[in-house]
């Protein structure tokens, strides 16, 4: 482990260290009680779509991509870049394709989130070059619990890890000479969905070896530091075994496959970190690494890729790789509430990076930006829609688009919300400010032709407090009433409410709502699929 952990810190000293000013490059900032991406000096939010997979392995298919991008109102395209294309020969780097993705980017109006399939991706090892696949004695490879190896490198080789940081460093390095004045890359996610398969933990020779050493010092002293405030699924873990400070793995730990989980995890984080370490030793991006979420009762390596950054797991890898900015969650289960909840403790900013391209996608958009303030949000396969300018999802972020402003502005100070309502949930209560909102799915009025139907669209709004009595709303499927918490006495009326949009920041009034449009004063509300801003003012009366 001290031989690891010096190789990591000769790694870093080997690289040039360089000064930045924070504010002239994409970085994070902290912000009352949320973090805030920030991009040329200014908030941001990602309203965007990561391509599939083998989308972006050649410009020539990309051709058709673009327009589809436009027209689903993104403002951020996600683009894998692969460890196998820009250096084919080791040591010898082609950054062509990197370049004429960040060009057309730029010209298309376009941020990116570059995704680095280096050594592993979804768990596998299948984006390394063709010198690192076929060379197995100097990058060797996890072997299960039967000795059997798979296209898995094993982070327990300081070969794999050189070889990670090299192309992962040569990379970053190239990025800051093509884009480190326009930025066009705002962040980067180092490898994708890391995970350990088929077993709980690598059973390699490397792997064994660690596995019978003490326990990291540094990861003891964090647990103790942090005791108090450990996730607690992690501290019953340690509670169960005593809470011992020292001796091997399965002394602190414990026997069983959680404690091969604990232990992979370390190391995954710190390979990771030496990855991300050279990294902003050249250009500190905001760097952070997805998770492929794991199902309820499943095994470690058997019912989900083990040890990779899950919420179970979150004070394993902010221990063992400080320097990621923060963990993320791929959605490819529905509730995304619990989920986001989990990956919210301890302050972890809440970006959703991939999830599935399915009908709620749209209005899941609105409800973490609104509700978590999350940094942004994402769909996968972006671009395998045959209609993308009907898509719902093109629709909620040209809200949010116009918005983005508003709602930056007021984040980190509780003036910010969002519902998600279907029918199993038709209903939800927020407060803002001194009002309560019952907010309802709008088939509730019965009015809409869809509100028969055994299955309701979701629905989404996102609510900003602008002044004491003023808010905007903007979203689809909902109906809102009101109420004083301050002096429950007062019945609350709609002062005045218009739809409109945002032109360049500015306000446009497209309409002026009553009568019918609020049901003669008793209530706010959007249709299902009518996809709109409104601007509401209350006033109380006797």
């Amino acid at each position: 482990m001290k031989l690891f952990n010096k190789f990591v810190i000769f790694l870093v000293l080997l690289l040039p260290q360089t000064s930045f000013s924070k504010d002239k490059i994409p970085h994070l900032n902290k912000v009352g009680n949320t973090t805030q991406l920030i991009v040329n000096s200014k908030p941001y939010l990602i309203l965007g779509g990561e391509l599939g997979n083998s989308t972006a392995t050649s410009m020539e298919s990309m051709q058709s991509v673009w327009p589809e991008l436009k027209a689903l109102n993104l403002n951020t395209v996600l683009v894998p870049i692969y460890w196998e294309l820009i250096e084919q020969k080791e040591g010898v780097f082609d950054f062509k394709l990197v370049e004429q993705l960040i060009y057309e980017a730029r010209k298309q109006d376009l941020k990116l989130v570059f995704l680095w399939f280096g050594a592993w991706k979804n768990s596998m090892s299948s984006h390394v070059p063709s010198w690192v696949k076929q060379d197995q004695q100097r990058f060797p490879r996890i072997k299960d619990n039967n000795g059997n190896s798979h296209e898995i490198l094993t982070p327990f080789s300081q070969n794999n890890l050189q070889a990670d940081v090299s192309a992962y460093t040569a990379l970053v390095r190239h990025i800051k000479k093509v884009d480190g004045k326009k930025h066009t890359v705002i962040m980067l996610q180092t490898e994708n969905e890391i995970g350990m398969l088929p077993t709980a933990r690598d059973h390699s020779a490397l792997a064994n070896q660690q596995f019978q050493q003490d326990v990291p010092s540094n990861l003891l002293n964090y647990l103790a530091l942090h005791k108090q405030n450990l996730v607690p699924e992690f501290y019953l873990v340690w509670q169960q075994n005593g809470f011992k400070t020292s001796g091997t793995w399965q002394d602190v730990f414990g026997i069983g496959t959680h404690t091969d989980e604990i232990f992979m995890a370390w190391f995954y984080a710190q390979f990771t970190h030496a990855l991300i370490q050279s990294g902003k030793a050249v250009y500190p991006l905001p760097m952070f690494v997805n998770a492929a979420l794991n199902s309820p009762n499943a095994k470690p390596g058997k019912g989900y890729p083990s040890a990779g950054p899950l919420p179970h797991l979150m004070d394993v890898w902010k221990a063992g790789a400080p320097s990621i900015d923060f963990l993320a969650p791929d959605f490819y289960v529905p509730d995304i509430k619990h989920w986001s909840d989990l990956y919210t403790r301890q302050q972890n900013p809440l970006f959703i990076p991939e999830h599935r391209f399915d009908n709620t996608a749209a209005a899941k958009a609105a409800f973490v930006i609104g509700h978590y303030e999350a940094i942004g949000f994402s769909l996968f396969s972006i671009e395998s829609k045959d209609q993308p300018e009907n898509e719902d999802l093109g629709k909620m972020y040209y809200l949010l688009n116009q918005l983005t402003p508003v709602i930056t502005k007021h984040q980190g100070q509780g003036k910010i919300d969002a519902v998600l309502i279907d029918k199993n949930n038709q209903q939800t209560v927020l407060t803002m400010g001194d009002y309560e909102f019952t907010v309802k799915h709008s088939h509730t009025l019965g009015w809409e032709a869809s509100a028969k139907d055994d299955v309701w669209k979701t629905a989404a709004a996102i609510i900003v407090q602008t002044t004491e009595n003023e808010f905007y709303i903007a979203g689809t499927g909902v109906v809102i009433t009101f109420k004083n918490l301050t002096n429950p006495e007062l019945n609350v009326g709609i002062l005045k409410v218009d739809e409109g949009r945002f032109d360049d920041e500015k306000w446009t009034v497209v309409r002026h709502l009553n009568g019918d449009q609020t049901h003669q004063g008793r209530h706010v509300r959007i249709f299902m699929d009518n996809y709109q801003i409104q601007k509401l003012a209350l006033y109380n009366y006797e």
